[in-house]
């Protein structure tokens, strides 16, 4: 076979990967020039045959992978396996019932993006420069997912409305004193089952944490573009099965709950904002990581910035601003990642309740304890801005 037709084959085969690859994650990426470069930086032949095995779905048991990787052992399925989870494209822990499963993870949300910059980086300037090259393909890929969404906007817009939340928000309840901020319990608490509402009840659920870099900072760094807060760089929380696999794979580290505690008075006290997201982005379902979010690198506000995604969020709390002790201060208006307050003509704080994604922050910096939190579960929708006519 010539080497051009041996070079579109090969061709071939990421595109048919790349498919699959984004089946298996809930972002509407277009198969694009970008999208097979990352594919090539990260899968040799023998992967991309591998991955053929999930074209119908997206998790898969050793009986099920052996009917389709016929010429295969047992043995070369898993070791195939371990070697695509280093690289952040399988996820291979056991289920609840003990046996294993081999689950196809997205290129973004959650996958090879966040696993590669959730590690630490490498040391000498030649893998740098190679992490810096991967930084750049994903931000063009991001780019090129956010012109599809916004030539598609019309028809995309009634899909975003009815996507269930991708997280939740779980607010800072304690004041820079460190002392509770009031909460107006609205709604009887035997009136609707919640799920955890503090990032200390989510950490005391679970034995395995493990805790890695928050990948969102890290590939802003990998850009050139550091975090304008200089938040804390590892601050990114994985629980139970999810823990156990990042720990494996070397992409975080296992801590304890007194040090994940203490990690994160670290990021309430840099602003940052608390983000879990559950199994199957089921809220009433088990944790299985906690973000904690500034708003210039945080993906979950740059993406909806440039009209690729909407702001889907699921939270049990609204901030309320008290007029009678509120002084003006605009300190508030300028800790919400969402633009959800703003000084009125009086002077005096006002929240935008269809903006207010109920992190805590304004609460939790205000100087005057003006702000108290509203409870009442919620989901909050933002569409992405319509950035082309």
């Amino acid at each position: 076979m010539a080497k051009a037709e041996e070079k579109d084959e090969l061709i071939e085969k990421y595109r048919k990967a790349a498919r699959t690859i984004i089946k298996a994650g809930v972002m509407p990426f277009p198969l694009t020039d970008t999208f097979i470069e990352i594919l090539r930086y990260y899968l040799d032949e023998e992967d991309l045959e591998f991955i053929k095995a999930f074209k119908l779905k997206q998790s898969l048991t050793m009986d099920q992978l052996k009917k389709k990787l016929k010429d295969l052992s047992e043995e070369e399925i898993d070791r195939r396996a371990r070697k695509l989870a280093k690289k952040g494209f399988i996820f291979n822990q056991p289920s609840s019932k003990g046996f294993m499963v081999y689950r196809l993870m997205p290129i973004v949300m959650i996958g090879a993006f966040e696993y590669q910059f959730m590690q630490n980086l490498p040391e000498t300037e030649e893998e740098l420069e190679r992490v810096r090259k991967i930084a750049a393909l994903y931000e063009k890929l991001l780019e090129e997912l956010a012109n599809r969404v916004q030539e598609g906007y019309n028809d995309l817009l009634p899909v975003f409305e009815k996507q269930p939340p991708l997280d939740r928000t779980v607010p800072i309840l304690k004041d820079k004193e460190g002392k509770t901020i009031e909460i107006d319990k609205t709604i009887a608490a035997e009136e609707q089952v919640l799920p955890a509402q503090s990032v200390e009840e989510i950490i005391n659920k679970f034995d395995d944490i493990a805790v890695g870099n928050c990948f969102c900072r890290q590939y802003r760094k990998m850009l050139g573009q550091p975090c304008k807060i200089n938040a804390p760089m590892e601050t990114c929380f994985t629980f139970g099965k999810s823990a156990r696999h990042v720990i494996q794979q070397g992409f975080a580290r296992r801590v304890t709950k007194e040090e994940a505690l203490k990690i994160l008075k670290e990021a309430e006290d840099a602003g940052l904002i608390h983000k879990a997201f559950h199994n199957a982005s089921d809220i009433h379902r088990d944790e299985n990581s906690i973000c904690n979010c500034c708003p210039c690198c945080c993906d979950i506000f740059n993406l909806w910035r440039i009209g690729a995604t909407p702001i889907v969020t699921a939270t049990n709390y609204l901030s309320q601003v008290n007029q009678e002790i509120c002084v003006g201060c605009g300190t508030c208006t300028e800790r919400c990642p969402m633009e959800a307050i703003a000084l009125n003509d009086n002077n005096k704080a006002e929240v935008d309740e269809n903006r207010c994604i109920g992190c805590g922050v304004c609460a939790h910096f205000c100087p005057e304890g003006a702000i108290t939190l509203k409870e009442g579960m919620r989901r909050v929708f933002i569409p992405p801005p319509r950035l082309k006519t």
